[in-house]
């Protein structure tokens, strides 16, 4: 077959396979020339905005995890990845290296992960096996994070694994936000991929305020393109979240009602039931508005109120999002409530306080709760308050979507309902963790004589009507990196438009040095919650 050039212009949409079978026998002198099985598969895995040439192997994928020996690495990033290759999602050629600055050989890494790869529940294929098999594809390369000369050492070490194939790269940076840049940089300028594609994931914070954001995304694109950058947020990830768009646009019974006509107030809460526990030290650089609020919470309210999308191509759903983000109001200490915890005993046992911690400075005012009303001003949304609350150390672990609707205009029942103002109206819950599920509360005649009024719940228990296990999100985000899928991941206009709501709080709370109010380890949090959500005519679904 004749040699042939392709290459997907990156000003254009990619084209189909079936425009390069035409191109690549427009340019062939023989008019019954075909593709082979492996130049198809090359043309595919090259679709986006890389040449081809014939005579292409097999490509492969390497993954470099760069800060493999932290607990996020340990932890979430590489069972992500066995459970990838549990389930037969990766490539059939792959290799994963771990890179930090610790002296480590490939046995001692796979020993330090090995302990956290669990195999999947429904599956019957050997688990031992599996490990070994994922384990000996795992490799390990010491070297500073700013260091040109050690990313040019691993970029040899990769060559090695890839063997002459169509090489994919990618990076994952697991590591503190004052080494992206570096990390990035010679990454990009001495182990990109020279045949395929390059993609890194920059793991949050995502800075601390508007400008530092902006200087990191500034950095990050001095070395990058940012179709190349994976802003990775977890809770885009998961099944609830990810659930959200299939609710609301494949049933009719619920977009019609998404809007403040029929919506009330939406609250979007999420609660931890320990502490920092030793992670003090970097929380305290952060706090709960930093850490979950700014992006979790506010990755949740944006697919929750977004328009619906033209298609769910990427950047259609992308595109929504950032318009709704800049139709939010900035938020003011006024519509703000912020709490910490403290020590509390409870049946002879001690439950430290946030200060305690010996990580944190004493007279630590950072919030470990926070409360917030967030207002959408456009014309979907006008006046509906989206109360978002997050905090540590409180007495359950959750995190839950509730949508309390209107009342009942002219409520023919209102005088069964007596003074429960709670049963004149419904509530859809959406828990996104733990135990997902989602259910409406509705009110329902008790059988019986007379006309008596109970509260009744609809529910969809997914562990009930599903018996397959929910995936972990950074499964289907690194999933969707590799197949260059960036619908679940933040595009650098809209992190830019998210920080402009959370920044005027923020240096308003530093500069006032604003001192949170304490609550006890196991509580329910700061009463100055209850009056926030008082003041807009809400009370807290979960309580």
């Amino acid at each position: 077959m004749p040699a042939f050039t392709l290459q997907a212009s990156p000003s254009k949409p990619p084209l189909f396979l079936f425009d390069f079978i035409f191109l690549a026998n427009s340019n062939s002198s023989s008019s019954n020339t075909s593709l082979t099985l492996d130049q198809v598969e090359f043309v595919i895995a090259n679709a986006n905005g890389v040449a081809a040439t014939t005579g292409a192997s097999h490509s492969t994928v390497s993954i470099t995890i760069v800060g493999a020996s932290g607990d996020l690495a340990k932890k979430k990033i590489f069972p992500a990845l066995f459970a990838l290759f549990y389930d037969g999602h990766l490539p059939q050629h792959f290799t994963v290296c771990g890179y930090a600055r610790s002296k480590m050989t490939d046995e001692e890494l796979r020993l330090k992960i090995s302990g956290n790869l669990t195999c999947r529940i429904d599956r019957s294929e050997n688990c031992g096996d599996k490990m070994e098999e994922f384990l000996k594809r795992c490799f390990y390369h010491p070297g500073q994070y700013d260091s040109l000369e050690n990313f040019a050492q691993l970029n040899e070490k990769l060559k090695g694994h890839e063997q002459g194939r169509i090489a994919h790269r990618l990076f994952y940076l697991s590591v503190p936000p004052n080494v992206f840049v570096d990390a990035a940089k010679c990454g990009s300028l001495a182990a990109s991929s020279s045949t395929g594609w390059t993609r890194v994931i920059v793991e949050k914070p995502f800075g601390r305020d508007s400008e530092s954001s902006a200087q990191l995304t500034s950095g990050l694109k001095q070395y990058l393109n940012e179709d190349q950058i994976y802003r990775i947020d977890h809770y885009l990830g998961k099944e609830l979240v990810e659930n959200l768009s299939v609710l609301r646009f494949s049933n009719l019974v619920f977009e019609p009602l998404w809007s403040r006509k029929y919506i009330r107030n939406v609250q979007i809460i999420f609660a931890e039931d320990f502490g920092t526990e030793g992670r003090g030290g970097y929380f305290d650089r952060y706090g709960i508005i930093r850490d979950i609020m700014q992006n979790h919470l506010l990755q949740i309210v944006a697919l929750f109120a977004m328009e619906p999308p033209v298609s769910l191509d990427a950047e259609d759903v992308r595109n929504e999002k950032v318009k709704v983000v800049r139709s939010m109001r900035p938020l003011s200490i006024e519509d703000t409530a912020v709490g910490q915890y403290k020590g509390y005993s409870k049946d002879g046992v001690r439950f430290p306080g946030y200060t305690d911690d010996s990580t944190v400075p004493k007279n630590s005012i950072t919030p470990t709760f926070a409360a917030a009303a967030l207002f959408i001003d456009n014309a979907r949304w006008d006046g509906v308050p989206f109360l978002m609350k997050a905090g540590k150390a409180l007495q359950t672990r959750r995190t839950e979507i509730r949508v309390q609707f209107r009342h009942v205009p002219g409520n023919l029942f209102k005088r069964n309902l007596g003074t429960e103002l709670d049963k004149a109206t419904n509530e859809l819950v959406i828990r996104v963790q733990p135990d997902e599920a989602i259910y409406l509360k509705i009110n329902n005649k008790v059988p019986g004589l007379g006309m008596r009024l109970d509260r009744s719940t609809l529910d969809l228990l997914y562990a009930d009507r599903y018996s397959k296990e929910i995936p972990d999100a950074y499964e289907r985000l690194l999933l969707d990196a590799i197949a260059g899928e960036r619908r679940l991941f933040i595009r650098s206009d809209e992190l830019d438009a998210a920080w402009k709501i959370f920044t005027p709080l923020l240096k308003d709370l530093e500069r006032k040095k604003t001192a949170p109010e304490l609550y006890p380890y196991g509580s329910r949090g700061p009463v100055g919650a209850h009056y926030l959500a008082a003041k807009h005519n809400v009370k807290w679904g979960d309580v």
